[in-house]
């Protein structure tokens, strides 16, 4: 019959722990903490932050809000006589008191024109009120 017998204990000896400023030097790292160094997980970390703030960002810019429609502008179709301009038109639709630059521009804009200009015969809406 065999037997086996252990006499000691095991003995763990451990590197001697140099002071905290020399590990640092060592390691590459300053002290001081005048540089900072990003492990891959760090890295991983910042970039996720930059990507939902960028994506945060991004979702708010594009929320809008809306206002009901407006109410519908009541118009009637005029001919246009010969010599006849916008300002005199402006002249004649508009509120007392009202801007007729103002006034000259809703009609061109609410008539798609390009300019100020008319012909003799054309058809354009005019705000009745």
């Amino acid at each position: 019959m065999s037997a086996i017998t252990w006499d000691h204990e095991p003995v763990l000896t451990l590197p001697a722990r140099r002071p905290r400023a020399d590990r640092a030097a060592s390691a590459g790292v300053a002290p001081s903490g005048a540089s900072l160094r990003l492990t891959r997980r760090g890295r991983l970390v910042v970039w996720a932050l930059a990507v939902a703030v960028a994506t945060g960002v991004g979702l708010s810019a594009q929320s809008a809000t809306a206002d009901a429609p407006g109410a519908a502008l009541p118009v009637e179709t005029r001919v246009i006589a010969p010599g006849e301009t916008l300002w005199q038109i402006a002249g004649e639709v508009a509120a007392p008191g009202a801007d007729l630059r103002d006034v000259v521009a809703e009609l061109v804009e609410l008539n798609g024109l390009g300019d100020a200009g008319l012909q003799a015969g054309q058809e354009i809406l005019v705000p009745v009120g």
